[in-house]
Order: C-alpha cells, then sequence, then structure tokens
C-alpha cells in the first residue's frame, strides 16, 4: 500500500510477487498476503499469470467511495466522544500542531498520511466496533490516493479540521464531533470537485 501512495507504484502497473520480494528484500509470503488484501480491497486487479494491476481509481468510484465515509465516519465521531483516551487525543493534538507549524510538513506527505491515519483510525477504533473500523480502514484506502497527495493546498484547513473534531470527541460532545466530521469529508469533497473543475 506504501508503494501506491508515494506513487513509487503507478496505477495500472503490473505487480508480481517475485519482483516486490526483491524490491522490498522480504520472502515472498508475506508479499503474497499484502497483495491477496490489497485485491481483497478492491486496489489490485488480478490479471491471470500475469501478476496484478493496481487498479487505476476512477473519480467517479472515488466520489461514491468518500460519499459512504460521509455516511459512516460522523457517526463514529460522535459515538467516539467522551470515550477516546486523554493520552491518545494529545498525542494527535500534537501531531497536529506540529504539522501546522512546520512548513517543510508540506513535502512531507508520508508524515502527513500518518496523522491522518492515526486521527480517522483512532476515532473507528475509539468506537468499539471493529467491524465497523475495518471498514473504514478499507474505504480510507481507496480515497487516500486522492486526498492531500493530490491537494498538498490543503494541508492546513485539513489540520484545523481534524482538531475540531478532536476537541469536540474531548468534550464528548457527540453532536459536534458528528458535525466536524461531516463538515470535514464535505471540504475534502468539495475540494476534489473544484480542482477538477479547474483542469
Amino acid at each position: 500500500m506504501q508503494l501506491i501512495q508515494t506513487g513509487a507504484a503507478q496505477p495500472s502497473e503490473i505487480v508480481t510477487e517475485r519482483r516486490l520480494a526483491e524490491l522490498l528484500h522480504m520472502s515472498r509470503t508475506p508479499i503474497r498476503d499484502a497483495l491477496l488484501m490489497l485485491e481483497g480491497e478492491g486496489l489490485m486487479i488480478r490479471q491471470g499469470n500475469r501478476g496484478l494491476q493496481i487498479k487505476q481509481i476512477r473519480i467517479e468510484e472515488y466520489m461514491d467511495t468518500l460519499q459512504i465515509r460521509m455516511l459512516l465516519e460522523p457517526p463514529v465521531a460522535r459515538m467516539t466522544a467522551g470515550k477516546m483516551p486523554l493520552e491518545k487525543i494529545q498525542a494527535l493534538r500534537g501531531a497536529l500542531m506540529g504539522l501546522l507549524s512546520s512548513s517543510e510538513s508540506k513535502a512531507d506527505r508520508e508524515l502527513v498520511r500518518g496523522v491522518d491515519e492515526a486521527l480517522h483510525g483512532g476515532l473507528a477504533e475509539a468506537a468499539g466496533n471493529p467491524q465497523m473500523a475495518q471498514i473504514i480502514q478499507t474505504l480510507r484506502r481507496q480515497t487516500q490516493i486522492f486526498d492531500l497527495r493530490a491537494m498538498p493546498e490543503r494541508l492546513e484547513e485539513t489540520c484545523k479540521e481534524h482538531l475540531r473534531v478532536l476537541n469536540a470527541v474531548e468534550a464528548g460532545d457527540g453532536a459536534e464531533a458528528e458535525r466536524a466530521m461531516l463538515d470535514h469529508l464535505e471540504h475534502v469533497r468539495d475540494s476534489i470537485i473544484a480542482k477538477l473543475a479547474r483542469r
């Protein structure tokens, strides 16, 4: 997944177990397991004996997936309000404040992606429903390819939106947490639409 997110592996590229094992200096068994997982999540398509092809996510698929996230993640934020451990909230807040104060973070996609994943994933886990957390993780992987990599100008706004969600969760305000998460996802959607309209 990291190779796809960073652009080291491009959409439509054919990937084989052997080549990946050589590239990553790993045995083929964990590579096979990871590829099967990515295939199951719809991020790779089997091409017979040639291997697996990295799926080219169409904008329509991205929007459909984002719409499902908008149905699931705001209620999860509501469920999490008052339940997320304070140390996790403080760690996430510190990471977000660090991104906001560091101009270099704009170029560090790995750091930005890690904080984003920790927040959305942490909320899903804190809600106490492992199945929902797994579904949200799968949906997020399908949309991450577009998110901040495609819109680096959204970094500051995203951090502020995430802080609003965290503040509501910490305060135990479920309604505000839900609203803040919905606003965040709507802003992501609107930014993608605006970016496409400029092309």
